[in-house]
């Protein structure tokens, strides 16, 4: 069955999903390179700026709170199409918006599309994928993060060099490429909005909704072509519905079952724990990180450039190995070179002597640092969370992990500007190397290695864990 799979379709599908990512990736990093511009246009203090960064966050935070609700009443398909339509509209908005306040409203919007297609995304690419390719696909939803990073990165840093020498007789485009540039930077996420607007009417919903919806027929449609096979079709069709009947009820009931309630309770311990491990923190505010250490405007952007590239390039790779490597033996070297570049960027503050060896020193780190993340946490949380709940429930749980994840970033958003002013960053990032600790602790002691297995194998291992807990409460 797995020999006959059509890898080229299921490819498309999830390249189509992924490019949700790109949007998630470009809406998010995009900040770093308009902080300096919106706090000297509007005049705002470091709080001020942290509500700049963390308002998208709320958003998100909206997002996911209802995208798993969205999604399981009404497809993956159609929740996708209406994340594409904030994006757009968010990124327009931001572009010609006439004060600070209209500027935080847009930002909200496009959160709440960040928050539904981070649901949404890597849901409907667990769906469509065969078990052996999962971890690799979805996985791919955090490359196509990644590049959407690198994408407002290398934006940022083309739309401040052009600026210096553009003019435009028009003079609504000089003041959105010229003379706030913030407006330019936010304003081109409208083209790859619009291009996840247009290819979400060219995939079909997942088969699992649609199995659990009762419309078999189209399942089936969308099986056959997946696995090039009737029977196979027809074999996945029967696991969908065994997998259901095990968690029958109503779907907040099914939630509070023994395994899957401790699947949850793990999920949104791995999602809220990586966000207090620095990795938002550099991609926000590392342009601010670097220029305090020294760096002009110019090199700073550039210096970002370069965390964009690091951060997509190694996804790539972890695409290609974590179903070789396996899940957890990615975190576990993963973290453990995390936390050796922090104390490491650590120490570069607390000596406090700024050079252009030391500058090196900074950026050699930050560079590891990145790289020890997009091979670990960031590449395997979303696989993880994809794939470790029932189909029955998945939209709701990832919610309830989403949710997690998103109240933490949004404090880490917030917050920065407030540890690098109080804690000093040396004191930061200390902070941020602590964190790794619990995280790798709850990863080897309560997260099973799903590598190579179905998402209903999986689901048996939680509903067998909870009737094992069941048994040992008697």
């Amino acid at each position: 069955m797995k020999s006959q799979a059509n890898a080229g379709y299921v490819a498309f599908l999830s390249l189509v999903a992924a490019i949700g990512g790109i949007l998630f990736g470009y809406d998010t990093a995009v900040i770093s390179g308009t902080i300096s511009g919106v706090a000297a246009q509007f005049s705002l203090d470091a709080m001020q700026q942290g509500w700049f960064v963390g308002c998208a966050l709320v958003g998100s935070i909206a997002g996911v709170a209802f995208a798993g609700v969205l999604s399981d009443r009404f497809g993956r398909k159609l929740t996708m199409l209406l994340s594409s339509v904030l994006f757009t509209v968010s990124a327009v908005g931001c572009a010609v918006c006439g004060s600070f306040t209209e500027l935080v409203v847009y930002r909200i919007i496009g959160g709440v599309g960040i928050g539904v297609v981070s649901i949404v995304s890597p849901m409907y690419i667990s769906e469509v994928a065969v078990a052996r390719w999962r971890g690799a696909l979805v996985s791919l939803y955090q490359l196509a993060i990644t590049v959407g990073f690198l994408m407002a990165y290398l934006v940022n840093f083309q739309i401040l060099k052009s600026a210096e020498t553009a003019v435009h007789t028009s003079d609504f485009m000089q003041k959105i490429w010229v003379t706030e540039l913030w407006r330019g930077m936010f304003g081109a996420e409208t083209l790859p909005a619009f291009l996840f607007f247009v290819v979400i009417f060219f995939i079909p919903e997942s088969p699992r909704w649609l199995v659990l919806r009762g419309a078999e027929s189209r399942a089936r449609r969308v099986l056959e072509r997946i696995y090039r096979s009737a029977e196979a079709a027809e074999g996945e069709i029967s696991s969908v519905r065994s997998a259901a009947a095990l968690a029958s009820g109503a779907e907040w009931r099914v939630l509070f079952e023994p395994g899957i309630r401790m699947a949850v309770v793990i999920g949104v311990c791995i999602a809220i724990l990586g966000q207090f491990m620095g990795v938002n923190a550099v991609l926000y505010y590392g342009p601010t990180i670097f220029e305090n250490a020294g760096l002009s405007s110019g090199d700073s952007l550039f210096s970002q450039v370069l965390v964009g590239v690091v951060n997509m390039l190694t996804s790539a790779l972890a695409l290609v190995i974590i179903d070789r490597v396996g899940r957890k033996q990615l975190v576990y070297w993963g973290v453990s070179g995390m936390i050796v570049s922090l104390l490491c960027i650590a120490f570069y503050f607390h000596s406090g002597e700024a050079s252009g060896l030391s500058n090196l020193f900074l950026l050699v780190f930050f560079l590891a640092y990145i790289f020890c993340c997009a091979v670990s946490i960031c590449a395997v949380v979303w696989v993880l969370l994809s794939e470790m709940y029932p189909t029955r429930v998945r939209g709701l749980a990832m919610s309830i992990a989403g949710l997690s994840l998103w109240i933490g970033t949004y404090l880490i958003g917030q917050l920065t500007p407030w540890m690098l002013e109080h804690l000093t960053p040396a004191g930061t990032f200390l902070l941020f190397a602590g964190m790794c600790v619990p995280y790798m602790l709850i990863m080897w002691r309560a997260v099973p290695e799903t590598t190579g297995k179905s998402l209903e194998e999986i689901e048996r291992y939680w509903l067998h864990e909870g009737k094992q807990a069941n048994q040992k409460n008697r």
